[in-house]
């Protein structure tokens, strides 16, 4: 199932837009303050424990915020006093090892840090820390950026993200500093359009045998918007009739590995398993919860062989497929530790911002999803 042309667009326009359009009104804090790491940052973690999964959450989308607010002073020249991105990774012992530049606009779309801590912090729980971390920001709705951000985010809902410049450096970054310090030291991180950018990549290893542990928030699940029906047994029944069209259509197409020799590559990266951060209030990501949770139920219901066949394909990228151009949905994973925040939000802007996940109130819900 497929949203409206219409509602994509707005959708897209709003993909990870909250640096400036969402920043006012959320706390109160405008938009300015929410790029202060001294008004805006988590504080709260002076000393981290690498074993605590909030800590490490925080950490993660700290690093993210790091690279928006690289971009930003960019574009607005903030240079030495003025500058205002460093406190987001510097706080936390980390220091910037390189930015990434994409090659149309040159704006700075991904930053690569290196864990440095001072002797005095060190303890058991560093063991549990990355020695690097690859971080990607979503779309920022300036002129200097907004057209290429948009453009990429339409890559994204035609799947053909990996097709991209942008993703080219990325993927190589990422493969350099992986054969340089081994993928146990290395994180992967990103929010909205960049968390699209650190699943691409987290896949693209995966495939290879390297599994890089990823944070990945708000990534973007373009679906028809199931999950914000109210009537569970409606909600239910759209569900199982997109798995038997969807999964129809797949053996149709040949799409089913059941009867053959090849190996299955979506059952191939099930060892993969990243930490999936989703908000309901959030219509690009909250279909992820229904996605995953529409196994478990299908299995309940003894169809389970119908949703394994549906839930590796979607239906436009078999429509595509059909017209001869094969693709492979990016949003469709096999595993993941979903992590969900229940707390009340204010608007949609809140519920897909990145400041959310390392406020220390959290109502969260986690559930670990492994593909069998």
């Amino acid at each position: 199932m497929r949203m409206g042309s219409a509602y994509l667009y707005l959708s897209l326009a709003h993909l990870g837009g909250y640096q400036e359009a969402a920043a006012t009104g959320t706390y109160g804090i405008m938009a300015s303050e929410r790029e202060d790491f001294s008004l805006s940052g988590p504080l709260h973690l002076a000393i981290v424990d690498w074993t605590n999964a909030h800590h490490r959450r925080s950490v993660a989308a700290s690093l993210v915020q790091g690279v928006y607010i690289l971009e930003r002073d960019r574009q607005l020249k903030r240079q030495g006093p003025q500058a205002l991105a460093s406190p987001w990774w510097e706080f936390f012992h980390f220091q910037l090892l390189r930015h990434l530049v994409d090659d149309v606009d040159s704006s700075i779309f991904a930053a690569i840090y290196e864990f440095r801590p001072p002797k005095s912090h060190y303890h058991s729980s560093v063991d549990e820390s990355p020695r690097y971390v690859i971080a990607f920001r979503g779309t920022i709705t300036k002129p200097e950026s907004v057209s290429r951000d948009l453009e990429l985010d339409l890559h994204i809902l035609r799947n053909g993200l990996h097709e991209t410049s942008r993703f080219e450096i990325a993927i190589q970054a990422v493969r350099n500093v992986v054969a340089t310090v081994g993928e146990s030291n290395v994180w992967l991180a990103g929010h909205s359009l960049g968390a699209a950018m650190a699943l691409l990549a987290g896949k693209t290893m995966a495939k290879t045998g390297i599994f890089l542990q990823a944070f990945l928030f708000n990534s973007p699940f373009f679906s028809a918007p199931i999950e914000r029906i109210k009537d569970e047994r409606v909600k239910h029944g759209l569900r199982i009739a997109s798995s038997v069209i969807t999964a129809g259509l797949a053996f149709a197409t040949k799409k089913s590995y059941q009867n053959s020799r090849s190996v299955d590559p979506f059952a191939a990266l099930s060892a993969w398993i990243p930490f999936l951060f989703v908000n309901p209030g959030d219509h690009l990501c909250s279909e992820y919860i229904g996605y995953l949770e529409h196994r478990k139920k299908m299995d309940d219901f003894g169809i389970g062989a119908i949703e394994r066949l549906a839930t590796r394909n979607s239906l436009g990228g078999l429509l595509m497929g059909a017209m001869g151009r094969d693709s492979e949905p990016l949003h469709l994973i096999p595993s993941a530790n979903l992590i969900v925040n229940v707390t009340p939000c204010q608007d949609f802007r809140e519920a897909h911002g990145i400041h959310q996940w390392w406020r220390p109130d959290l109502d969260i819900k986690s559930k670990l999803y492994n593909y069998k």
